[in-house]
């Protein structure tokens, strides 16, 4: 794999010029979203998809393939406030309805209703395919990619079956790596606050903070210590 970022990495790098999600595309968002249905088999190799299907709902033959899964978890309470800015964006800008008001959110969210299934089920079944097949499963917090960047980006890497050398650790290219892709950077790029990915959404509402704790702004005491509950039952003090 190539990894000659010094320099020209800051023009050059499809992630100044491309969204993440044309970089990285999502395959029930994407690829086979509509006809023409896309040829996962013919895309270049090695290739890098995003998802948001729940484990038990992969095909087996992406669970026995060998292929390795990132998953990328957050809090429950962080989680519910980005996706109801999220949608609330989507169903303003690019659907003309009404969104939904905070409360009437939030009793979804913690009834299970939310676009890909229950948030704790999701976060559960991963979780469980991490400690069962560690070597094609890598579960990781948000938060602690927040606090410990750099060392997330060298186990990501590894985990990959590209760890960097020391030579490339020297240089500096894992923190080159970190700074391009910061949200702060991502953010300010024009192609992510102007473009737009497809039809259905402009590139600007996949950004807004990615800030933690950002859900204390927004809950009251009774919401969170209901997501607090929830989440203890059903995932044991993970978070």
């Amino acid at each position: 794999m190539n990894r000659t970022y010094h320099n020209n990495m800051s023009v050059t790098h499809p992630l100044v010029t491309t969204n993440p999600h044309d970089c990285v595309p999502f395959l029930e968002m994407k690829i086979f979203r509509a006809p023409p249905i896309g040829d996962v088999e013919n895309m270049p190799s090695p290739r890098l998809l995003a998802m948001h299907i729940p484990y038990t709902l992969l095909p087996e033959s992406v669970v026995s393939s060998g292929c390795r899964i990132v998953y990328i978890c957050r809090n429950p309470k962080d989680v519910f406030v980005s996706m109801w800015h999220f949608m609330a964006k989507l169903t303003t800008k690019e659907l003309s309805c009404s969104p939904l008001s905070l409360e009437e959110a939030f009793d979804l969210f913690c009834k299970g209703i939310s676009g890909y299934g229950p948030f704790w089920d999701h976060v559960q079944e991963y979780w469980k395919a991490s400690l069962k097949c560690p070597e094609t499963v890598l579960f990781l917090k948000y938060e602690d990619m927040k606090s410990e960047t750099l060392f997330h980006v060298k186990r990501l890497a590894e985990f990959l079956g590209q760890p960097f050398s020391l030579e490339e650790e020297s240089k500096g290219v894992v923190q080159e790596i970190v700074e391009l892709c910061s949200f702060e950077n991502l953010s300010d790029l024009e192609v992510n606050k102007n473009g737009a990915a497809d039809v259905s959404a402009k590139n600007d509402v996949f950004f807004r903070k990615g800030k933690v704790g950002d859900w204390k702004n927004y809950l009251t005491t009774q919401m969170t210590e209901c997501l607090d509950q929830i989440t203890e039952e059903k995932l044991g003090g993970l978070f």
